[in-house]
Order: C-alpha cells, then structure tokens, then sequence
C-alpha cells in the first residue's frame, strides 16, 4: 500500500516517530522540504501556550540518500520541546473526565484509572505526524502538478461569505487565521479574542481544494476504492472533525437532480463541465476537476469555562478543570486537513500508475488521458466488446 503510515509518541512524550511505506524511490526530500508544512500547521492566532513553546522540526533518520528517498520506509522523529518541562515532575491523577474527549470511553475501554493515559495519545499534538507525512506526500504530487490549499469558510457565528474560491485560497495563504478576505479575517480574529476572554472555544467550517488531479483516481468497483469514502475516513479521522462533504452537498439537497448535476458539454471537439457541483468525485472517481472537500470542525472540548462532569475516582459530581490549549484550533487544521488528504490523494495515484520509482511514474503518468484532451472521436465507439462471430 502506498503512503502507508503509522505514528507512535505522546504529547509529552520525548519525539513522534512515524513511518512511512510505499514512496517512490527517487522523490527528491530533505527536512527542509518537511519542515514548510510543520511551520504551516503552527500559525499563533487562536492557539494555546504549546506553540509559544514548539517550534517542530522533523528529523529524517531513514529512507532518504543524498536528499532522495530510496524507496525504503521513511521514519521521521519530531522531537517534543515540553517534554523537558515535565520529565521527572510528579503530576497529580486526572480523573475528571471531560465532555467530548476521548477521557471517559477510553478510561473505561482501557480500564484506565487516569485520564492522562489517554488524553496523552489522543491529543492534537498527534496531527504534526500527518502533517509531515502529508509534506511528503506534496512533494510527490507537485511533480505531477497536482497542488492543494484551503481556507476556514466560517469561524464559530461568523458566517460564511461569497468569496471566489481562487482569491479565497490566495488570501487565506498569508492570513493568520487562514481567512478567505480581510473582512472576515477580522471578524475572525475579534471573534477568537473574545472566546478567550470568556474562557470560550470555537469551531469552523474548513474548505480544501486540490487541482491538478487526472480523470479516474479512485474506482467504483468495490466500496474500499471510492475515493469520497477514502478522503472521508480520513478527514473524520482528524481530531474534532464531525461532518465532511463535497462542494456543498448538504445544501445541493434542495436542488432537483437536472440542475444539480454538472452538464457534459461539447466544445470545439473537447468535453467540458461548464460546473463543479459534485465537488471533482463523480462514483468515487476524480473527474478531473477541482476536488473540492468542505470539513466542519467542533468547538474543542478543553475550556476555561468549567463543565459539569463527573470524578470517576470518587463517582462524585465535579467540574471539569483547565488544561492548556488552543482556543480556536481551526485556522491550524485546515493544513492537517489537506495533509490527509493528499496522503489519500498520492496513495491513490501510486495505485493508479503502478511502479517503484518517480521517474517510473512520470512517464506512465504522461500516458494518461486528461481533461484536456478528452474530445469526441469521429469514428463511433463500440465499448461492449463483440466476438467475431457477433459482429
């Protein structure tokens, strides 16, 4: 399987470690390379105490030669700068469980007499391995010219505007809060100030947009292959995602299905889809348009404010109790969202194209059909294949 990965570590622990199988050999990858989307995944605005404190950095410490990967399993370390703080220091039990963690489920899974053997691994510190895995996965697709970004459409009650997706992507680039237009990156940033001094979190709605993608990734043939049910696995598995869609595909409900669907038009010999209602996944597949994902990110359940809970260690009535964290983690996650899903995006690739080196790819990939040269052929087509003795 390609892009195949698996991370292990902490939130306090010494590193992350990840592994990665299945890239290419010859993909040209340093820890500079790495290191763009880590620093991407750290913007200050609406974040808690930790990214005053990390500045995360991956080691490559194996799978890549002379700043080429060889084809062999890549392990990344990302070391922990707050594991200083708390090596050797005695920390009181957790048994507070708080609403809309992991803490409660997973104590009574695990037989767990403290929270702090879960919420350690279930933490968001978790998301800086996807991401640089997710890095990784960029640099393969950027040599097929395959790019993605994002943008929060929507922050807690800001609510979402009309923004032309391009110049949304461009702005919410350098935007600190990863906004579509400065109007609402103000609103944005007034409404995350004043959640912190309520002792508030918020959420959002996260828009990521991939172009570039070949027609056919993905297939119809058995459910595990649609690629919409792939991307969605894998954004749901982000922490605090609870909805996924494509395009808007809640509010394309209320469209009837003769203008809902993206026409199939004929133009100067080519076919063109004048419109992208279904979001680039047409059964599964990629049709070869924008691929456009829309993720709605839950207001974090770590807050100032105190909830009612329950002490699982007297089953006595309790209020929950502050750890540090992130006030808005939304404009944050829109780069672990398009980690994700460009690691779905390269695995699908790889099984798209086969072979075991990037110039491999490349030469089959320049073999494939494309958007632009789709046009109707003069002569008629047959597509049921006829034996002799029937035609």
């Amino acid at each position: 399987m390609a892009f195949h990965y698996l991370s292990a570590g902490e939130s306090h622990g010494p590193c992350l470690t990840v592994i990665v199988e299945g890239v290419p050999a010859g993909l040209p990858l340093d820890e500079a390379i790495v290191a763009e989307d880590l620093a991407r995944r750290q913007l200050k605005a609406g974040a808690g105490g930790r990214m005053a404190i990390e500045t995360d950095r991956a080691r490559i410490l194996a799978g890549v030669m002379a700043g080429r990967t060889t084809g062999a399993p890549i392990a990344l370390s990302i070391p922990n700068r707050d594991f200083a703080a708390w090596q050797g220091r005695a920390v009181p039990a957790y048994t507070t469980a708080r609403p809309g963690h992991a803490d409660l489920a997973a104590c009574v899974k695990y037989g767990f007499d403290d929270i702090r053997c879960s919420l350690e691994r279930s933490s968001a510190r978790e998301t800086a391995c996807r991401v640089a895995v997710g890095a990784i996965a960029r640099a393969f697709l950027w040599h097929f010219g395959i790019t993605a970004g994002s943008f929060v459409a929507s922050l807690g009650s800001v609510p979402e505007v009309s923004v032309p997706q391009a110049e949304a992507l461009a702005f919410a680039a350098v935007s600190p809060v990863r906004a579509p237009n400065t109007a609402q990156e103000d609103a944005y940033l007034q409404a995350i100030h004043a959640a912190k001094r309520a002792g508030e979190t918020l959420g959002g709605v996260i828009v990521c947009v991939v172009e570039g993608l070949p027609i056919g990734l993905g297939s119809y043939v058995t459910p595990d292959r649609r690629l919409d049910a792939r991307l969605g696995a894998a954004v749901l598995s982000v922490n605090a995602i609870k909805g996924v869609e494509f395009a808007e595909a809640f509010r394309n409900t209320e469209l009837e299905g003769s203008r809902l669907h993206d026409p199939i038009l004929l133009s100067e010999g080519q076919i063109v889809r004048p419109t992208d209602h279904c979001g680039g996944l047409e059964a599964g597949m990629t049709t070869g348009q924008p691929l456009v994902l829309r993720a709605a990110m839950k207001a974090i359940p770590t807050t100032l404010t105190p909830q009612p809970s329950v002490d699982f260690a007297t089953l006595t009535p309790a209020q929950t109790t502050y750890e540090r964290s992130d006030t808005c983690p939304v404009p944050r996650a829109c780069v672990v969202i398009e980690a994700v899903m460009l690691i779905e995006l390269a695995s699908a690739l790889c099984e798209r194209l086969g072979g075991d080196s990037l110039a491999e790819m490349r030469r089959r990939y320049a073999a494939l059909p494309t958007a632009e040269m789709l046009h109707l052929s003069p002569e008629p087509k047959v597509f049921w294949p006829v034996s002799p003795g029937q035609a």
